[in-house]
């Protein structure tokens, strides 16, 4: 704009402002939107929580871990968002369910229960107006891991995690507690759990960010 100012004068800045313009108000737009996603998951990741179904901090708890993880297998920021959005709804299908699970965990219930909620929680998500690929990872995380994107694969190893570290079964000091959760996961990754998922989560946790359930 400066060089054409010293050549044409000023009536081209007019002309050169219009796209500065667009591109603010088209940048304004997404940054809205992105917080109106943000304000419906956070209050659809807190439904299972006020509701009873889910401990408090439980899908925060999974959110984070999921989100280290997944920066540990090398993803990008926008699938990292994608990752952490639905690691916060994965749990919204439970509120489909007559009676809660009790504390919440869906890990110890039967295939074919857990893929029912996997599904509502999909379809849930699916009208929220949240990304489609947000909804794909929430209702295909009960799948076995090898038919599963690898956002879904990460959501269910550190949900089963974060259930074997905080729940009832848990015992003795967390320490042992995080050893025997992810000795339970690496015995499971013949069908359930990615194995390199499984190696990522225990590598984020050795550094003692997230050993300790909250």
């Amino acid at each position: 704009m400066a060089l054409t100012v010293a050549v044409a004068g000023l009536w081209p800045v007019p002309v050169l402002a219009v796209p500065l313009l667009l591109i603010q108000y088209s940048y304004r737009r997404y940054a809205g939107i992105r917080a109106t996603y943000r304000q419906t998951i956070a209050s659809l990741a807190r439904s299972t929580e006020i509701a009873g179904y889910t401990p408090t901090g439980h899908a925060r708890e999974v959110a984070g871990l999921s989100r280290a993880v997944g920066r540990e297998l090398g993803l990008s920021e926008p699938r990292l968002t994608v990752l952490e959005y639905a690691a916060l709804m994965h749990d919204i299908g439970q509120l489909s369910l007559v009676d809660p699970v009790p504390a919440g965990a869906t890990e110890p219930l039967p295939a074919a229960e857990q893929r029912k909620i996997a599904l509502l929680g999909g379809a849930v998500v699916r009208q929220t107006g949240v990304p489609a690929e947000v909804a794909l990872v929430v209702e295909r995380q009960a799948d076995p891991y090898r038919e599963q994107p690898l956002a879904a694969r990460i959501v269910r190893a550190v949900n089963a995690y974060t259930e074997l570290v905080s729940g009832p079964a848990a015992e003795g000091t967390a320490g042992a507690a995080a050893l025997r959760a992810l000795e339970r996961l690496r015995l499971a990754t013949a069908r359930d759990f990615d194995p390199v998922v499984v190696e990522a989560l225990a590598t984020v946790l050795s550094r003692g960010v997230y050993g300790r359930p909250r």
